[in-house]
């Protein structure tokens, strides 16, 4: 009988948090199956393993939440997400629904004013000057700016979105710190979130009509109908945000990457994706264990939480030659950053096309992107953020 490897560490602490990548390499090197003692979890983090869990979804089930907690045994903190924490059937037509508002076929009609809306943006900012912090000025502004309009939300109030997903994200995680800190306005902001999910509220001819275009069809219920709106508002934004700072960053810190975009803007998706693999800003997600399930050697109890580790998946060396170099000559096809399978972002098209947008903009307008000072990490228990990332463009 092989004995389980298992590790004492937070992989919420702040140290893991800062920089998760030595811990990753530990689990990678334990085996297959690692055990956390100190939530009494299984986790993962060999791309192999976690890959087939994360397309396995009779054995490792969404519907009891993709955090810490078991839905099977605690209340959630919100009804829940008719996508991300669900299974088939239930989760079918929501997710049918949305891929087809969602597809790059549906998207084509977006991308001249979303373009456009780049431009704009970078010119605002270089005409202010070389100096700037890219995550307020260009990661959290370019989505702020397009996303709501194509959902269809009001202007009014539009500054929760963040802290809203924030607070999200940090939920999936230990009832720890960070969770604690956003407690008092979580209410106010999931009450907020709620409201723009009405018919009534939405905008004709948005990502969010259509959603409701869709329950007068029949497609989906009334009923469920406000909470598709609501995975759009809940993952829509900081994702993405948080792959432009990836994104940003990388070409920062590797500026002959950046001259070859800069040669051949065509390859703006192929740097996206790359970056989300290289530094996955999605970090992890819980599944648990439908029935006793098989991994190597190890068999996972039925009722067991499993901690997927994507960011450390994503550069594992058994998968990826040279993991930890960004590199526009590599096909990043098959990473993990967006999950797989069933439950595989289903906004991922309208993140790239964001992503494409902007750094579109910037190849054409700038010939050199460096760090200009202290770059600055923000915590959260399942992304891979920054808080500033102070860059000069020349």
């Amino acid at each position: 009988m092989t004995l389980l490897p298992s590790t004492d560490v937070d992989p919420f602490g702040p140290e893991v948090l800062e920089d998760p990548r030595p811990f990753h390499a530990q689990l990678r090197d334990a085996g297959p199956v690692v055990h956390l003692t100190r939530y009494d979890t299984y986790a993962m983090a060999r791309y192999e393993h976690v890959h087939a869990a994360l397309v396995n979804w009779q054995g490792f089930q969404s519907g009891a939440g993709v955090g810490l907690s078991n839905f099977h045994t605690e209340k959630p903190w919100r009804p829940p997400s008719l996508l991300l924490e669900s299974d088939p059937p239930g989760h079918d037509a929501p997710r049918r629904v949305l891929g087809a508002i969602l597809s790059q076929r549906a998207l084509r009609r977006l991308r001249e004013q979303w373009f456009a809306a780049a431009e704009e943006l970078v010119d605002a900012v270089l005409a202010a000057g070389p100096e700037l912090d890219a995550v307020p000025a260009l990661a959290e502004a370019f989505p702020l700016r397009v996303f709501p309009d194509a959902v269809g939300i009001p202007d009014e109030g539009r500054e929760n979105l963040l802290p809203y997903g924030d607070f999200l994200f940090n939920a999936f995680g230990p009832r720890n710190e960070l969770m604690e800190a956003g407690l008092a306005d979580a209410g106010r902001l999931g009450a907020w979130v709620n409201e723009q999910c009405r018919r009534e509220v939405l905008a004709p001819g948005g990502f969010g009509a259509a959603i409701w275009a869709a329950a007068d069809r029949g497609d989906i219920t009334p009923g469920q109908a406000p909470l598709v709106v609501r995975s759009l508002l809940s993952a829509g934004v900081d994702t993405t945000v948080q792959g432009l700072g990836a994104v940003l960053h990388a070409f920062a810190t590797h500026p002959g990457q950046w001259r070859r975009l800069r040669a051949d803007p065509r390859l703006a998706r192929v740097a996206f994706d790359e970056a989300v693999r290289w530094a996955s800003p999605v970090q992890t997600f819980f599944r648990t264990a439908t029935t006793e399930v098989r991994v190597a050697d190890t068999v996972i109890p039925s009722g067991q939480k499993i901690l997927m580790f994507l960011g450390a998946a994503n550069r594992d060396p058994r998968r990826w030659a040279d993991p930890d170099a960004f590199d526009l000559a590599r096909d990043p096809s098959g990473h993990v950053g967006f999950g797989m399978g069933i439950h595989q972002c289903v906004g991922q098209h309208v993140a790239r096309l964001e992503s494409e947008a902007l750094l579109t903009a910037l190849a054409a307008r700038v010939e050199t992107i460096e760090l200009s000072g202290p770059t600055r990490r923000h915590h959260n228990n399942t992304m891979r953020a920054w808080a500033s990332l102070p860059m000069r463009l020349g």
